[in-house]
């Protein structure tokens, strides 16, 4: 036999102690509704002037209106010629191969630095094409007056590491691990590969950099490899 029990909305948020087998009450501050439970304890009334405990407790989300969801987040403007590239940390093993973490703006500020990104290390353009093109024209940047050419992609340092080892022949190109996508995110250059199984990615670009700003912005689409390679850099310069 059950218990009925008529409570308003503020005591039940303050005095109602269920148990495991009675799910959360639905109802609105103010009116009067008719519980059922083989274990409850209620006393007294309650004012019936607090229409703001009512979202809470009538069904609705509680999610945080300071936490957007993925569909709520807007997406960062991909960067442009004339821009300032953003500062962000990245990861890389140095040449005594310690873990090392290092700025962006470390690394490129008052110089001249290409900073292409691949979609993922060992995979096929990226490691047949795209970064052997920056490694047998490094000499040829540098005479250009490159002081940095910068190798970025959303793989642990690990990784980069050992992808970096395949390229012995390599002096100039700095493998940068930007793990978490944070870096990618905030060039506005992330590539949702969730369908291939390689999540979030970044797009296939290079960028001639400049004392922090963007001389060129040579992005790709899709899966395309045309704009982005040091020939196209070296077209620039």
């Amino acid at each position: 036999m059950c218990d009925l029990l008529e409570l308003d909305a503020p005591k039940a948020a303050n005095g109602f102690r269920r148990s495991t087998a009675w799910p959360a009450p639905k109802f609105k501050a103010g009116q009067p509704i008719v519980a059922c439970s083989h274990r409850s304890e209620f006393t007294g009334a309650a004012p019936t002037s607090e229409p703001s405990l009512a979202p809470s407790l009538s069904g609705q989300s509680l999610r945080s209106p300071s936490v957007p969801s993925g569909q709520e987040r807007r997406a960062m403007a991909p960067i442009a010629v004339g821009d300032a590239i953003p500062d962000g940390t990245l990861a890389y093993f140095d040449e005594q191969d310690q873990l090392q973490q290092v700025s962006v703006h470390s690394l490129a500020a008052g110089k001249k630095a290409v900073l292409f990104a691949v979609p993922g290390a060992f995979t096929p353009t990226c490691s047949l094409k795209h970064v052997p093109g920056f490694i047998e024209n490094a000499e040829v940047l540098k005479s250009k007056g490159v002081d940095e050419i910068l190798c970025l992609s959303v793989n642990d340092p690990f990784v980069m590491k050992a992808w970096a080892k395949t390229f012995p022949d390599n002096k100039h190109v700095k493998f940068l691990a930007d793990g978490s996508a944070k870096y990618t995110h905030a060039l506005g250059l992330e590539l949702d590969l969730s369908e291939k199984g390689l999540g979030t990615r970044s797009r296939r670009f290079a960028l001639l950099v400049e004392d922090l700003k963007v001389k060129a912005a040579n992005i790709e689409s899709g899966g395309e490899f045309t704009v982005s390679s040091a020939d196209e850099i070296l077209k620039a310069l």
